[in-house]
């Protein structure tokens, strides 16, 4: 079954806390699928992936790139697994319809956004009603914390 983890970003945005989770996500030897709303957006945390630090990036790709088979983290604003992820994150309200085919998934939600705060919680009602095993994190002072 899939363990279904809610990330509340209340102190850093989405490209600050991605990465980092994307770090661990790597770090255990696991491939990656990051969904979001947009083409758009898709582009932008592809090349922030590159930059976001000074010495080092993130293995990545988008359809733009191809070879998603060779891929350890595949960016998408579409809902699919071309390389064969294990970890679904899904940033910036976007759904998946596959998050069953998953070890993990994750759900990245801004707390200063109303709507994506609403969303969340309907989103956690809905697979609770699933029986899925659900973990909730805040960030908080030390980093995230797991709320029980």
């Amino acid at each position: 079954m899939t363990e279904i983890r809610f990330y509340h970003l209340t102190r850093n945005a989405l490209e600050e806390a991605l990465p980092a989770l994307l770090e661990k996500t790597l770090a255990r030897g696991w491939r990656a699928v990051v969904m979001t709303d947009s083409a758009e957006r898709v582009e932008h945390l592809a090349r922030h992936l590159w930059t976001y630090r000074d010495h080092g990036f993130l293995p990545h790709g988008t359809a733009e790139d191809g070879f998603a088979e060779d891929q350890p983290v595949w960016i998408t604003e579409k809902d699919e697994n071309p390389n064969k992820a294990n970890v679904l994150m899904l940033t910036c309200g976007a759904a998946s319809r596959h998050v069953g085919d998953y070890d993990l998934a994750c759900e990245i939600f801004d707390g200063g956004d109303d709507a994506a705060v609403a969303a969340a919680r309907a989103r956690w009602q809905q697979y609770k009603d699933q029986g899925q095993t659900l973990a909730y994190w805040q960030q908080g002072e030390k980093g995230w914390e797991k709320v029980s």
